[in-house]
């Protein structure tokens, strides 16, 4: 198994951090979990899951434009219950309590994937391992986009720019239908990762909540609704919902002049320490609007999620002050877009630019 070591003898940056956001919990008295906004919020984005559902399907629409706004709107509702419910339990930042993250976590199976192999995936390669080829599954998207000069050029690369946006609509199906089994069937999270064990109990989740899923957003619908508007409406979901989960993982990560590192498979050593090379591989982005904060679970304050994951999301605006301040300090290169319209742009610049080098 390919091994990364980063220069961590003498982490300074990052101890100095952590004492100072520790200090910020204690002087403010409050837990480093979700509290009532967190919950309120999930209130809210599940209330808005199933009211949209039960119209759909049992209240259908004859209006065919007012179905499909319904059909963007629960995709979008979707994205944002994983930027918000599913994030923070995932990474155990929901709650003190671990089975509370557990359930919460488990909202991406409701959704048709697999909490289990996602926090494989996501907070140990992708977090550990970020922007290096072959260790964070986030990065690949091969081969139809190229994010970086060591991948292999095809020759429709130099169109991903223009088609990237679109293709990215087609992620989420391909995650819950394709990626997932692939992964349960090779026992393999990435290139040079492979997966852990699963036991019985993985096992029966696994199906259970897979067929589960296809039962409530295809079986039941079909038989209500009807097939072909079930087919059409299912559709418009999943692809709203894919787009808008890669779209604001792709600004965090996949913007111009962002560090890649290719390790061809084999272990080396990251010349920097592990808190710095997050940031320089990271970037945060409308740091300053409250509703892209409260709609993408604080995935905007990307830098922070990445060096205090266990920490909820409601608190990243005031962490945002202590890294920024400590990255000056340091010297340390701290990436921001004022807006997402801003951060695309670069995306998409980077995009152009990797599919025609």
């Amino acid at each position: 198994m390919t091994k990364i070591k980063f220069d961590n003898k003498n982490p300074e940056f990052f101890n100095i951090l952590k004492e100072r956001v520790q200090d910020y919990f204690e002087t403010k008295q409050i837990k480093q979990t979700g509290n009532y906004k967190l919950f309120t919020k999930t209130a809210i984005l599940l209330s808005i899951l199933v009211a949209c559902y039960v119209i759909l399907v049992f209240f259908t629409p004859q209006s065919v434009f007012l179905s499909v706004i319904i059909c963007i709107i629960l995709g979008i509702n979707l994205a944002s219950i994983g930027f918000n419910v599913m994030h923070d339990g995932a990474h155990g930042s929901y709650s003190t309590k671990k089975w509370v993250n557990e359930i919460m976590s488990l909202s991406l199976n409701i959704m048709g994937g697999s909490s289990y192999m996602w926090k494989q995936k996501h907070n140990i390669n992708h977090h550990s391992y970020t922007n290096i080829e072959g260790m964070d599954d986030d990065i690949d998207i091969k081969p139809f986009i190229r994010v970086h000069p060591e991948q292999e050029g095809k020759w429709f690369h130099r169109f991903q720019h223009i088609y990237g946006l679109l293709l990215y609509g087609l992620t989420y199906l391909f995650w819950v239908f394709f990626n997932d089994f692939k992964k349960y069937f090779v026992g393999r999270i990435s290139d040079y990762t492979p997966m852990r064990k699963m036991n019985m109990k993985e096992h029966v989740i696994f199906w259970v909540t897979k067929v589960g899923y296809v039962f409530l957003f295809l079986v039941l619908p079909f038989f209500f609704a009807g097939v072909v508007p079930t087919l059409v409406g299912y559709s418009i979901v999943v692809f709203v919902t894919g787009f808008v989960i890669s779209v604001v993982f792709q600004l965090a990560h996949i913007v111009e002049d962002m560090p890649f590192i290719d390790s061809n498979g084999t272990s080396l050593k990251i010349e920097t320490e592990w808190a710095i090379h997050q940031i320089l591989t990271t970037a945060d982005f409308a740091t300053k609007s409250k509703s892209m904060t409260w709609f993408m679970g604080g995935l905007n304050f990307q830098v922070e999620h990445h060096l205090f994951p266990k920490i909820s999301h409601i608190h990243y605006p005031q962490i945002h002050k202590i890294v920024k301040q400590a990255c000056k300090e340091f010297g340390v290169k701290y990436r921001e877009f004022p807006t997402v319209a801003d951060a695309l742009h670069s995306h998409i610049m980077h995009l152009k630019a990797m599919g025609t080098a």
